[in-house]
């Protein structure tokens, strides 16, 4: 159940075109809308008050296990829509930062991405990644391209999250959610018993540890389609970050698989556009003989060469996607020459 006076702000948050909704003891409710925070009160939320609206979202069971941890997941949903909720202890005092999902996935044509992607949906076995920093969609994208399987394809997708944002309804395909630490114990416990479960596809929210990059690799490289986000801020990094989570010993290993089953990657900022809306811009990078070349010979700097090269094969840079988008007229040019400064260094 979630209080009246939550939803209020859920509501009112929504109209303003926000993201997520912030309680902090002691300070004005804020808005998150686009990069910037803006106040939803005039006056400060008590503590007190803060800690009251917080417990109101968790059940007996949950307060105990936050008192004991001070940090809490949860999701809530009412019948206006799902929320993605956290619960931190701050200085003593209770606050929430509450996220705010769409009721139903969004479609690959929503968030207008470049045609490759819908591409990399329909291949039958490998790897597509989903990169960017915190906050740039890439769930959301992840989502998308399930659900353009689910439309299209008699697929069985599994999939592995946490929490599950975006609840799919099987359509041509069967959909199989869990939900770490509800479901499943972990990711690379989830993965692993969905390899005996007969998978097509299978969709991890994140990929965090050895183990699970391991067996996500093997997966993809014995004819399923896995599809993985990764917290990396660009393209050039991508190896790298999934090599440092290998034993030294075995990053030859990790390089060959990844130059074997890897079929795209597609990297994200989500930009805030003049009608107070976001919007993705991505640039994507299709695995070509060069590509695989690159990965196994640790020359990872090249990548954006090839990206520039590319177009043929479906690739786009970051460059090309923000252009597009001023062209259109939707993003200030303030916009994208902050976006377009740290892919020029």
């Amino acid at each position: 159940m979630i209080h009246e006076q939550i939803k209020k702000f859920i509501s009112d948050g929504k109209n303003r075109h926000a993201s997520d909704v912030h309680l902090c003891a002691d300070s004005p409710v804020m808005y998150r809308v686009g990069k910037q925070l803006k106040r939803a009160s005039h006056g400060v939320l008590p503590a007190g008050l803060c800690k009251q609206l917080c417990y109101s979202l968790l059940t007996a069971e949950q307060i105990d296990s936050f008192e004991q941890t001070h940090d809490l997941d949860l999701m809530l949903g009412d019948e206006e829509g799902r929320y993605r909720v956290n619960i931190s202890m701050n200085e003593g005092c209770v606050g929430a930062v509450i996220r705010m999902l769409p009721e139903t996935p969004r479609t690959l044509d929503d968030l207008k991405l470049p045609p490759i992607v819908r591409e990399l949906t329909h291949r039958t076995k490998g790897m597509v990644l989903l990169t960017g920093s915190t906050g740039q969609g890439k769930t959301t994208t992840m989502s998308a391209m399930i659900d353009e399987v689910n439309q299209t394809q008699h697929k069985h997708i599994i999939t592995i999250e946490d929490p599950i944002e975006a609840v799919h309804t099987n359509a041509k395909s069967i959909i199989r959610q869990r939900e770490v630490g509800k479901d499943t114990a972990s990711f690379s416990a989830g993965l692993r018993a969905a390899l005996r479960q007969d998978p097509d596809m299978i969709a991890i929210g994140e990929m965090r540890d050895y183990e699970t990059i391991r067996i996500a690799l093997t997966a993809a490289e014995t004819g399923v389609l896995v599809i993985s986000t990764l917290h990396v801020i660009s393209i050039d990094k991508i190896i790298e970050r999934l090599v440092s989570y290998s034993p030294t010993e075995e990053e030859g290993h990790i390089r060959n698989l990844l130059a074997d089953c890897l079929q795209g990657i597609i990297h994200q900022e989500l930009l805030p556009m003049k009608d107070g809306g976001k919007r993705v811009a991505c640039e994507v990078l299709v695995t070509t003989d060069a590509v695989r070349n690159i990965i196994r010979r640790r020359g990872t700097y090249m990548l954006r060469s090839v990206l520039q090269t590319g177009l043929r094969q479906g690739m786009s840079t970051m460059s090309q996607s923000v252009g597009a988008m001023l062209e259109e007229g939707v993003i200030e040019s303030a916009v994208a020459e902050a976006v377009l400064f740290n892919y020029s260094l």
